[in-house]
């Protein structure tokens, strides 16, 4: 990288200006000292792309230059300069944060092969730290990706809204990400500093779901051994998110339309009236002038609810924002998995691009999750890393109706109607044929399978026995873990 800023630190005459005269002639700006001591003085004054230092100096000796760049510039790289004699030393450095060590005597032309990696790094570093900040500047708001016209239009409404105290209500089909949506207009609000409390309507009963949000007094019903603080009081002078709202109770909705309307409420079994202070955001994938339509949503709790309405368009109507989010998910899991994929083949963004995905964006994470768990290192991601399964259509084989992901993407065709099965035998169904492309992929090691799986190797031995896959032959029963 021509330009590059480099403090060379160096007691010895000669060899420091072979070294200012081998660098400058290509291109690099130096600076160069005798001692360590006069290292650490400029480091305080100016900051440097690479610091080469010897590692026995006058005064402060090149480890401590070592450490003093690190604590105050990361980023910034170190090369040590030793003697044969010091080579473990050197070692200790590198494993102190040094980007590598020459040894005495040397060629200009090793160490300018290192600073040339060296700059390459740095270059590498800039460009991706550049992306990131153009990609956030003008697709993503608080981890929520959008390049579709439609998408930043969204974004735009919640930086606009996050700062008033309006009601806000988030329409958008299942996995649209209508929860991010939520988290972005509390963490941007002035009340950000105050709690965010969410509550899933769907997933409780009407008297749990009243309990839960009002809170109740000892004794108000069978189980109510102690006074419970329900969710809007938790939510004082914070934001309560309520997901799916349009599957709440008749009766709850007339406790619900009071509180917005008098900012009070009583907990069950109570008497006591209580004050709060909440913002609301809710959200739901339900058509709620339907509802209302047909009685099943009170219309005046619609309009107060709908305030400002923000709608997510689902994942199939933005087909630019599908790569923007494959391939942050992509490079985030990469991370988590401590894995190197070279982003994905020519067919693989084919596919993506013409997938309907009726999961939306939580479907395409976790497709691209799966796809880094089964991928190989240094490689790009192929169609059967994103599909889970060996028999995909590109390699020959069949469409896998458990997928969807094949048959659909490859032929635009929708998937074969699925025998109606309890949720639980889908569940299994689906694991079962996970776990074995996870095992063929690792060529039947369940010691490895278990580690992408994230199970220990005795939980994994027991699905197997299960679901009736054989072991590798000589592959020994773990035992009680």
């Amino acid at each position: 990288m021509k330009g590059m800023a480099i403090l060379l630190v160096d007691d010895e005459p000669l060899i420091r200006l072979s070294m200012v005269d081998a660098l400058e002639a290509v291109g690099y700006d130096v600076h160069a000292v005798a001692s360590g001591t006069e290292g650490l003085n400029v480091l305080r004054e100016k900051s440097f792309d690479l610091v080469i230092t010897d590692l026995r100096l006058p005064g402060a000796d090149g480890l401590t230059v070592l450490k003093a760049t690190k604590d105050r510039s990361p980023e910034t790289e170190v090369v040590m300069i030793t003697a044969h004699g010091s080579v473990e030393s050197a070692v200790g450095a590198m494993k102190l944060g040094a980007f590598d060590y020459i040894t005495k005597p040397f060629q200009m032309d090793e160490l300018l092969l290192i600073v040339e990696r060296v700059g390459r790094v740095i270059a590498l570093r800039r460009e991706n730290r550049d992306l990131k900040e153009t990609l956030e500047s003008k697709f993503c708001f608080n981890g929520i990706l959008g390049a579709n016209s439609q998408m930043r239009g969204v974004l735009d409404k919640i930086k606009t809204v996050a700062g008033t105290d309006s009601t806000i209500l988030i329409l958008g089909e299942s996995g649209t990400g209508k929860e991010l949506v939520a988290n972005a207009i509390h963490q941007n609000s002035p009340r950000s500093q105050h709690p965010l409390i969410k509550v899933s309507c769907a997933a409780l009963p009407e008297t749990l779901l009243e309990a839960e949000l009002f809170g109740h007094e000892k004794g108000a019903f069978t189980g109510a051994l102690r006074q419970r603080r329900g969710r809007f009081e938790l939510a004082h002078r914070g934001t309560l998110f309520l997901d799916e709202i349009g599957e709440i109770s008749p009766v709850v909705q007339v406790k619900l339309l009071r509180v917005l309307q008098e900012r009070k409420f009583e907990r069950v079994g109570g008497n006591e009236t209580i004050d709060v202070d909440v913002r609301l955001v809710c959200a739901t994938q339900k058509d709620l002038r339907k509802e209302v339509s047909v009685g099943r949503f009170r219309e005046d709790l619609f309009y107060r609810l709908n305030v400002v309405q923000v709608v997510i368009p689902p994942l199939r109507k933005r087909q630019e924002d599908i790569m923007v989010i494959a391939d942050h998910v992509l490079q985030t899991c990469s991370v988590k998995m401590n894995k190197k994929l070279k982003g994905y083949s020519t067919i693989s963004r084919e596919l993506l691009l013409r997938y309907s995905f009726p999961g939306n964006v939580r479907e395409l994470e976790n497709m691209v999750e799966r796809a880094v768990a089964l991928g190989r290192d240094r490689e790009p991601v192929q169609p059967q890393d994103l599909c889970g399964f060996q028999s995909c259509p590109f390699l020959g084989g069949t469409p896998q109706d458990t997928c969807g992901f094949c048959s659909e993407g490859l032929t635009g065709q929708k998937r074969p109607e699925r025998p109606l099965n309890s949720l639980m035998s889908a569940r299994e169904e689906f694991e079962k044929e996970y776990i074995l492309s996870v095992l063929e992929k690792v060529e039947g090691s369940r010691t490895t399978a278990s580690k992408i799986l994230g199970l220990s190797r005795k939980a994994l031995w027991e699905k197997c026995k299960r679901y009736g896959i054989p072991s590798a032959k000589g592959e020994p029963e773990p035992e009680e873990e």
